[in-house]
């Protein structure tokens, strides 16, 4: 075989591949793609449905893929945004940026390129942070709604009363775990079986779930990790409070002291209390009942 046939076959292959990347990418029924939030860093996000927008933000090192069932549910009546944060899946993997106030420049740059105007926005554990960090620089022109899963909007304290991740000393330990791909892995691992989920995970289950979170490398899961621990948005979240329709759903594990905490703070703010923290993905027909009630309600 000649080199030109090799490659025709090569310029085959790849026009193939393009092909059906084209496809997959302009579908009516399921977009998304690549929107450029600062020169040489790309976010990947995925757009799905019509109707008013609902935009969901990943947690610490997760993707896109934990927001399958709610996709599928609320792409049937809504525009249902995703993204991958930067560092995460399939976006751009950056030497600086691994934090969360640029997470929420990031976040305002795609609200702005997909033009999203009375956006339900949903934060999942750290993605809050991106979605609380938004409040802070831009405000709540553009939101219809705010929705917070599972986090304290100040993960560490010292006050007595306060809902925080755990005791300094717990903290400290984790973040160590995150220095190697092992440690890593490892720490996921863990809160996936004992935090994460209420039932027992198949090899299959906590295969992907860690396979999530190793996307994004331990240098990076290591600078969000403490950039997230070190966030305090009380002020961002008693705004909302005070002017938007606003939700936080807690894991059960948490309510003992979440509860009490966040109706003392935010008394304006709906509470719920659902499984454990990725309680959207284990009992994802309850979560999209409760989410579906709260943004009926906004509209009324």
């Amino acid at each position: 075989m000649n080199a030109n046939q090799n490659f025709s076959k090569i310029f085959l292959f790849t026009a193939v591949v393009l092909a059906i990347t084209a496809i997959a990418f302009s579908s009516p029924t399921r977009a998304g793609g690549f929107i450029t939030v600062e020169p040489g860093v790309e976010m990947y996000y995925e757009d799905q449905g019509q109707g008013p927008p609902i935009l969901f933000v990943p947690g610490w090192t997760f993707t896109t893929e934990v927001f399958e069932h709610q996709l599928d549910h609320f792409s049937k009546t809504n525009r249902v945004v995703i993204i991958d944060p930067r560092s995460h899946g399939r976006s751009t993997v950056t030497l600086e940026g691994n934090d969360y106030v640029t997470h929420a420049a990031d976040l305002d740059r795609v609200i702005e390129s997909l033009d999203l105007n009375e956006v339900v926005l949903v934060g999942w554990s750290f993605g809050c942070l991106t979605t609380y960090g938004y409040v802070k620089q831009k405000g709540t022109q553009r939101l219809k709604a705010h929705v917070c899963i599972d986090l304290s909007p100040k993960p560490l304290s010292m006050q007595s009363g306060d809902w925080v991740e755990g005791p300094l000393d717990d903290i400290a330990g984790g973040y160590h775990y995150l220095r190697t791909p092992a440690g890593q892995r490892e720490f996921v691992a863990g809160y996936a079986e004992h935090v994460m989920v209420q039932r027992k995970l198949t090899p299959k289950e906590l295969f992907w779930i860690v396979d999530q979170s190793a996307k994004s490398p331990p240098w990076v899961a290591a600078a969000l990790f403490a950039s997230g621990m070190f966030s305090n948005h009380m002020a961002e979240a008693q705004l909302l409070d005070k002017t938007l329709p606003s939700m936080n759903v807690v894991a059960e594990h948490w309510k003992d002291t979440a509860v009490p905490f966040l109706k003392k703070n935010f008394p304006n703010t709906k509470t719920e209390v659902l499984g454990g923290h990725m309680m959207f993905w284990e009992h994802s027909d309850k979560f999209n009942s409760i989410l579906s009630d709260f943004i009926a309600a906004t509209g009324k």
